[in-house]
């Protein structure tokens, strides 16, 4: 039975096709009886077979709205997949909470030389090594064109065929559950890209005249779409063995229907997860500072696991760089990096400059701290600097390592970006590769003129569309085989190390988080802080010269990035390095 929802259309054909997108046959669909957009016809199709529809008599072949796969791009037929014709090796997969997690943040595209699922396997036990529990992908659904971030899908169903397709994709996940790694996804579901979307062919999929900052809005006042989405996300977590799903930029999901989707969608995959016997996990990208995603709903919340946290990625950035322009101005209170760490938001309430007005309300204490998720880097952070520029470019060695350690050692789940553990000199730009004249040209000229404004050369700005850009994105494995990088490595494994051994550096409970800067009237960028995490205390110079911090005769070193000097109830920290402690009485 082949089946599609398309209430936009007055007649809809199959047409069947070979590999070479020869014509085969055509079939006509039946409208379903009880008028609700849905048509069908029954007919037997073979694995990997090409199909596509025809829409009110039109010759224009367009790709099924839940395709699986797309052998030939967004723009031609679809092909059948069976995913439950794979032979999965993971049967004795449990899973993995989120709960004592340190996710990893990788693009398939620019990870490996050769940009794929298969080669993205042969480094997952780079991934074991350094210790990391769980392997974020950013999107994988189809896009128009070779290389893109991923954030321009359109559609949502299939495997970018340049990475391996869904097949590559099954592989990769059972590859990663074999070695222990939890897989996370990172879907779209707030807009759809604007080369391929034939969506609003076949209904109502987006809703006239609103948009967002990155296209028209998906609709979500109409039941089939917002079953598309939850169709979706669960597909990636029941065919997919996936184990948690990242949901980007859920502030632009307009939907003023009750249950709000994203309760609807965490109900639906609890009780996914408890039909699959293991855990599921959704993360949130939210710009909100609103405890409501993932306060439980039995508190009047959404229910979700957890939601990225900017607030402290924007205090450490202001901490390490010294760096105030934009929305970085209100993180250069000397107190930011402080209440962060306390209390997960900055902005609980407090008036934005940024956005010119109160933003945010306050997390309840009761809300675990690895519910936020926390980070230096992340492929926004980086990718939308207009150079593309890593920490690495600007940062000295210490500043790097105190990164290391306040990213490590935070109250929240912690997150790395590909690359990150060995400080990687490579930038991570933003690239594309629109197939059409007039839209490459366009989105070149509008991050040109985006940064223009800021007052950057042109000639300085990447351009997305050239095909340069995308090459200089890819990491250089060469690099952590060297002494400079092999260093920095060997921290970073050290202290997810360190992290999993210490009940302290796991510890939910944000009350028994206490922070104090040491040099409140010092620039930022040029300060000192005290982080005691229980009896563990991350003490942090980032000043010109030496710094005293008072300590008790039982603490006893655990880590140091450079030499400490210890006195008489105290301990001496050099410029641009950090150490931790342990009380032991």
């Amino acid at each position: 039975m082949i089946s599609v929802w398309a209430p936009h259309a007055n007649s809809v054909r199959l047409r069947r096709l070979t590999p070479a997108c020869v014509p085969i046959s055509e079939h006509d669909l039946a409208p379903a009886p009880h008028d609700d957009g849905w048509w069908s016809v029954d007919v037997a199709m073979a694995e990997g077979e090409r199909y596509g529809f025809l829409l009110d008599g039109g010759d224009d072949l367009r790709p099924d709205p839940r395709s699986r796969r797309q052998p030939r791009g967004v723009h031609g037929p679809s092909a059948l997949f069976d995913a439950s014709r794979f032979e999965w090796a993971d049967e004795g997969w449990t899973g993995r909470r989120l709960a004592g997690a340190v996710i990893y943040e990788l693009h398939v595209g620019t990870f490996t030389p050769e940009g794929t699922l298969d080669a993205l396997i042969g480094r997952l036990d780079h991934l074991v090594r350094l210790g990391v529990t769980h392997v974020e992908l950013l999107p994988v659904n189809a896009f128009s064109g070779t290389w893109n971030w991923g954030y321009d899908g359109v559609l949502w169903y299939a495997v970018h065929e340049a990475y391996g397709g869904p097949a590559g994709y099954q592989r990769f996940v059972d590859a990663a559950h074999q070695r222990g790694l939890a897989v996370i996804q990172d879907v779209v579901y707030n807009h759809l890209g604007p080369s391929g979307n034939y969506l609003p062919e076949f209904g109502p999929y987006l809703r006239d005249g609103e948009h967002t900052s990155w296209g028209q809005s998906v609709n979500l006042d109409e039941p089939a779409v917002r079953e598309y989405i939850i169709e979706n996300a669960l597909m990636w977590l029941r065919d997919f063995h996936v184990d948690g799903l990242r949901l980007d930029a859920v502030h632009a999901l307009h939907d003023e229907q009750t249950p709000h989707i994203l309760r609807q969608l965490s109900e639906r995959v609890d009780a996914l997860s408890a039909q699959l016997d293991r855990p599921l996990s959704l993360i949130a990208e939210s710009d909100l500072n609103d405890p409501t995603l993932i306060l439980p709903r039995d508190a009047g919340g959404y229910g979700l696991t957890a939601q990225w946290s900017d607030d402290w990625h924007h205090a450490a950035h202001v901490a390490l760089t010294g760096e105030t322009a934009g929305y970085y101005a209100d993180f250069a209170a000397s107190d930011a990096l402080v209440k962060v760490s306390e209390h997960g938001f900055f902005h609980d309430g407090t008036f934005s400059s940024f956005r010119g007005r109160p933003h945010g309300s306050p997390l309840p204490t009761d809300v675990p701290a690895w519910r936020l998720v926390t980070f230096a880097q992340d492929h926004d952070q980086i990718g939308n600097r207009a150079a593309g520029d890593r920490l690495t470019a600007s940062l000295s060695r210490g500043r790097l390592e105190v990164a290391a350690v306040l990213t490590l050692t935070a109250p929240g789940t912690p997150m790395l970006f590909m690359g990150e553990e060995w400080g990687a000199t490579t930038p991570w730009q933003f690239f594309t590769s629109h197939l059409e004249p007039e839209l490459a040209r366009a989105t070149a000229e509008g991050r040109i003129g985006e940064f223009a404004q800021m007052g950057w050369d042109p000639a300085q700005v990447p351009d997305p569309q050239d095909p340069e850009t995308f090459d200089r994105s890819h990491l250089d494995w060469r690099e952590p085989e060297t002494p400079e990088h092999a260093g920095l490595l060997d921290l970073y494994r050290r202290l997810i190390a360190l992290r999993r051994r210490s009940p302290d550096l796991t510890d939910p409970d944000q009350t028994r988080t206490h922070a104090a800067v040491l040099t409140p009237d010092a620039a930022p960028g040029a300060r000192a802080f005290r982080i005691d995490r229980g009896q563990t205390s991350v003490l942090v110079n980032l000043t010109a010269g030496d710094v005293e911090f008072d300590v008790d005769e039982s603490d006893a070193v655990l880590l140091e990035t450079s030499s400490s000097r210890a006195g008489e109830g105290t301990i001496v920290v050099a410029p641009e390095a950090a150490v931790i402690l342990e009380r032991r009485r």
